[in-house]
């Protein structure tokens, strides 16, 4: 009886098991359909303006790939568009805005972890996770009420003049901060995995606490942050409504000038698209191509360098 019993409760959670596993495969199985079906229908459009030919002011045209790719003016009548410095706009702010971001996080998160009492890494937890999920709306109005405002001041005050404070800086500061709390919160949970008996063993051979956290700790927990950096470069590359709030949506000429106007692959998607028809609708699809582009090359490159790294430590 009682063997019988047990045979019945088994039987049922393999079915459960079974039924569960169908049921996330199938979910699974959707999700990739849908992300096909929206790459191949961006890839469609954004084709037609190489390939199609588009009736201007009774004649037609098609736009030129080399010089989208290679342009250095967004456009010029009746069908030169030009993307080459959007790329070079869009890599130099997310590299910035890396270099400020990055090193903020990396020790917040060491902070919260092993440095404060834990309370208050409690409470700075909450408030990251807080900010991570803030809609991207709110930081753009954020940068238009009060980055826009202190770089504009900034600017005036080394005798430059802004475009009331849309810039580069402005757009580095902003994606910055978005990104900040999705690597944070990678790094917490990252440096939480190091081991107690390797922070353990450091302190019993003398390192002092300080040592033993940037020398055991982040060392053992690099790869885990690196992942944190790809995260937040994908939502740096990815960020439309913030940053065309800030950056200026310049419409020509690459620039290292931190207060000079800029726009990226995203706002340049954006900007005038329900205004927009023909070629220079379907064009912010060709646009949308070089992103998804770009954004998995630098995966590719990161995740390469990832693991690279985690062998050199490794030896």
């Amino acid at each position: 009886m009682i063997s019988a019993t047990f045979e019945q409760k088994v039987g049922r959670k393999t079915v459960i098991d079974k039924v569960l596993r169908y049921m996330f495969m199938a979910i699974a199985v959707l999700c990739s359909m849908a992300i096909a079906i929206i790459a191949v229908f961006i890839f469609y459009r954004g084709s037609l303006p190489f390939i199609k030919n588009y009736q201007i002011d009774g004649q037609n045209y098609h736009v030129n790939l080399w010089r989208f790719l290679t342009g250095n003016i967004w456009f010029q009548p009746p069908n030169l568009y030009g993307a080459g410095f959007i790329i070079l706009n869009t890599l130099y702010v997310t590299f910035l805005s890396l270099v400020l971001a990055v090193p903020i996080s990396i020790l917040t998160a060491l902070f919260i972890v092993r440095i404060a009492p834990k309370k208050i890494g409690n409470i700075l937890n909450s408030v990251i996770e807080l900010l991570a999920s803030v809609p991207s709306v709110i930081y753009g109005l954020f940068g238009v009420g009060v980055i826009n405002v202190m770089v504009k001041n900034i600017s005036n005050a080394v005798g430059y003049q802004s475009a009331g404070g849309l810039s580069v800086l402005s757009t580095v500061l902003v994606l910055a901060m978005m990104i900040m709390p999705t690597i944070t919160m990678v790094s917490v949970t990252t440096i939480k995995s190091v081991k107690q008996e390797l922070i353990t063993g450091s302190l019993a051979l003398g390192a002092s606490h300080a040592q033993t956290n940037y020398k055991v700790v982040l060392t053992s927990a690099k790869s885990g942050i690196f992942s944190g950096i790809i995260l937040g470069v994908g939502r740096a590359l990815g960020e439309a409504t913030a940053v065309s709030m800030v950056c200026g949506n310049s419409g020509a000429g690459f620039t290292l000038n931190i207060f000079d106007t800029t726009s990226t692959l995203t706002s340049t998607m954006l900007l005038g698209l329900h205004e927009t028809s023909g070629v220079d609708y379907d064009i912010r699809f060709s646009v949308g191509i070089l992103l998804i582009v770009i954004i998995i090359v630098t995966n590719v490159i990161l995740n390469t360098i990832k693991n690279r790294i985690g062998k050199v430590y490794a030896r």
